[in-house]
C-alpha cells in the first residue's frame, strides 16, 4: 500500500450545476481548483479515489529548479514562489522547507553535463552555481569519498507529499470548490460543439468547462472523447526511513541513490538511475512518439513485459457513459515498488554516506508517473473541443510544478493574460513536425 495521506473532508451533496469541473484530485487537480476558487469561479472537483492517492502522495518530495528542461523553467520560478508562501495560503502545514538541491558530481562527465545545463540556469538569474570538493563536504559531510564538484541551487526545497496535496484541497474548500472523493467522472456531454456538462457515477453537473488533471488515467479519459494525447506510465519506486540523527538536510542525488529529509526526521530514499515501464499495447501504438526519450533514458529505464499488458489490453476503450467505467473499477493505481532497486539505492547511499548505514526502513511504495514523448507537461485547452482542458503529462516533475500549473491553468480556464507563457505546454505541439523532443528527461 501507498503512504498514510492526510484526510480531505468531502462534500455531501453533487450540484446540479457549475462553472468549472476539475476532473483528478493529484496536486495539479487541487492546485487548479484552488487558483480557480480564489478567481470567485465556481468550481467543483471529483476524484474517482482518495485526494492525493497516487502519484501525488508517491514521489520524493523535491521542489526544484535546478536540472528542469528549460520549457518549464519560467513555471517552476512561478511554482517555488508559489512554495515559498503555501503553508500560510493553506493554513497548514504541507513540509515545505528552503533547504537546497545538491547533484554530486563524481567524473569530469557529470561536471561537464551539470555545466552545460548550468547556460539555461544563467538566462533565468537562477542561483544555481558549481561548487568544490570543499563546499560539497561541507553540505553533505560524512562521505567516502571525495567528490569532484556538484551542481548547487540554495533556493530549491522539499515539501511533503502526504500533507501538500491535502492542504491545498482544503484551501480549496474554504475558497469556495466543492470537494467529491469516491467520484469518478465518466465523460462530458457535448451541446452546440462545446463542453455542456460532466457525467459523473453519482450524477450530471452542468458545466461551462471541464479540466482533465487525470495523471496516468488522462489518456484513457482522452480516447473516450476521440481526443489524442500521447502518454505513457513509468514505475518508480521510494522508501522512508525512521528518524536519523546527524545526517544531512541539504536534498541530494549522487550514483544511484537520492535522498531528501523529511518533517518526522526520517528521509526518503529513491534510485535516481531507474525507473520501470511497463510493455502495454499503448508501448506499440506510441512507439515512434517516445523513442526520442526511449534513447535519452536508455540506461535508466527497464522495460518489462508483465500482467499489465494483459490488464491494460482488457481495459475498456470506449463506454456509455450511462454504465460503469474503468475509472469506477481501479479507485487507485497501487503498483507493488521494485525493492531491488530499492535495496540498490539503500546500498550505494550508505557506502557513499555511513550515516546512513543502520537506518531502519519504514515503508516502501511505488506510483506510477503520467510522462509525455518529450518529458514536458500538456496544461492547454483542447482545440477540438471548446471547453475542454487538459493539464497532465508532468514526467515526474509534477508535484513541484504543480501550484504554477494549477495558476497557469486558471487563467487558461477564465481567459486571464496567463502567469508565463503557455505555448510550450500547448497540447497541439504532438503533430508537429519535427516531434517534439525531450532535453532533460524524467
Amino acid at each position: 500500500m501507498g503512504p498514510q495521506v492526510d484526510p480531505v473532508q468531502s462534500d455531501a451533496q453533487l450540484p446540479s450545476r457549475t462553472g468549472v469541473v476539475v476532473v483528478g484530485g493529484g496536486i495539479i487537480g487541487t492546485s487548479t481548483a484552488y487558483f480557480l476558487a480564489a478567481k470567485g469561479v465556481p468550481v467543483v472537483l471529483c476524484e474517482k479515489g482518495q485526494i492525493a492517492g497516487e502519484q501525488s502522495s508517491r514521489n520524493w518530495g523535491w521542489v526544484r529548479k535546478q536540472g528542469r528542461d528549460p520549457r518549464e523553467l519560467p513555471l517552476i520560478i512561478e511554482s517555488l514562489r508559489l512554495w515559498q508562501g503555501m503553508n500560510a495560503t493553506t493554513g497548514a502545514e504541507t513540509g515545505f522547507r528552503t533547504t537546497g538541491i545538491l547533484y554530486l558530481c563524481e567524473t569530469d562527465k557529470d561536471v561537464a553535463e551539470r555545466e552545460a545545463w548550468l547556460e539555461y540556469a544563467r538566462l533565468h538569474q537562477l542561483d544555481t552555481r558549481m561548487i568544490g570538493p570543499d563546499e560539497v563536504d561541507a553540505l553533505v559531510p560524512g562521505a567516502t569519498r571525495r567528490y569532484k564538484a556538484g551542481l548547487y541551487t540554495p533556493s530549491d526545497g522539499r515539501a511533503e507529499p502526504q500533507k501538500a496535496t491535502p492542504a491545498i484541497a482544503e484551501a480549496a474548500r474554504r475558497a469556495g470548490a466543492l470537494v467529491f472523493a469516491e467520484c469518478a467522472v465518466r465523460g462530458i456531454e457535448t451541446a452546440g460543439g462545446r463542453v455542456a456538462a460532466a457525467v459523473t457515477e453519482r450524477g450530471r453537473i452542468a458545466c461551462d468547462s471541464v479540466v482533465l488533471a487525470g495523471g496516468a488515467w488522462s489518456r484513457l479519459f482522452c480516447g473516450n472523447l476521440g481526443v489524442a494525447l500521447p502518454q505513457l506510465k513509468v514505475r518508480s519506486s521510494v522508501m522512508r526511513t525512521a528518524p536519523l540523527q546527524g545526517a544531512p538536510d541539504v536534498a541530494a542525488v549522487g550514483h544511484r541513490f537520492a535522498f531528501r529529509k523529511r518533517l518526522d526526521g526520517g528521509y526518503t530514499i529513491a534510485n535516481g538511475f531507474s525507473t520501470y515501464a511497463e510493455i502495454v499495447p499503448d508501448s506499440f501504438r506510441l512507439f515512434f512518439d517516445f523513442l526520442p526519450a526511449l534513447r535519452l533514458e536508455w540506461e535508466t529505464l527497464h522495460l518489462r513485459l508483465g500482467e499489465r499488458f494483459i490488464e491494460e489490453w482488457r481495459t475498456p476503450r470506449r463506454w456509455p457513459l450511462d454504465q460503469s467505467t474503468p475509472f469506477e473499477a481501479v479507485r487507485m493505481l497501487d503498483p507493488a515498488p521494485v525493492e531491488g532497486d530499492l535495496a540498490q539505492a539503500r546500498s550505494a547511499l550508505s557506502n557513499a554516506f555511513p550515516a546512513f548505514a543502520n537506518v531502519a526502513v519504514a515503508q516502501q511504495w511505488a506510483g506510477l508517473i503520467d510522462v509525455t514523448p518529450d518529458a514536458v507537461p500538456v496544461i492547454s485547452p483542447v482545440d477540438s473541443l471548446p471547453g475542454f482542458f487538459v493539464a497532465t503529462g508532468f514526467s515526474g516533475h509534477g508535484f513541484g510544478i504543480g501550484p504554477g500549473a494549477g495558476r497557469l491553468m486558471a487563467d487558461l480556464v477564465t481567459g486571464d493574460a496567463p502567469v508565463v507563457d503557455p505555448s510550450p505546454f500547448r497540447l497541439s505541439r504532438f503533430a508537429d513536425r519535427p516531434r517534439p523532443r525531450p532535453h532533460a528527461g524524467l
